[in-house]
């Protein structure tokens, strides 16, 4: 029993929006978006838009992460060298 409300939870809202699909797919501007008519120059100049942006997002997240990993590296060479180091053995 409990599966099926389950199943019957999930299933409902897919189907809903198949149902709804159609209608709201449908511009009354004769299919034209929001941007306007589009044609193959634009949707090339997105495409390529969309190709640059993305190139350069995972560079700056790339080089954020080599400054993040170079950060580590070195606090863990700072803390490897005061425990190795006599001034800070011992107590009194």
């Amino acid at each position: 029993m409990r599966r099926i409300k389950t199943l019957s939870l999930l299933l409902a809202p897919a189907v809903a929006m198949l149902v709804y699909a159609p209608s709201a797919l449908a511009v009354t501007h004769g299919g034209e978006g929001i941007y306007g008519p589009t044609d193959d120059k634009i949707i090339t100049t997105w495409m390529f838009g969309l190709l640059i942006f993305f190139t350069a997002l995972i560079t700056l997240f790339s080089m954020i992460q080599s400054r993040m990993d170079k950060r580590k590296y070195a606090r863990v060479a700072a803390e490897k060298a005061r425990q190795s180091s006599d001034r800070w053995k011992g107590g009194w």
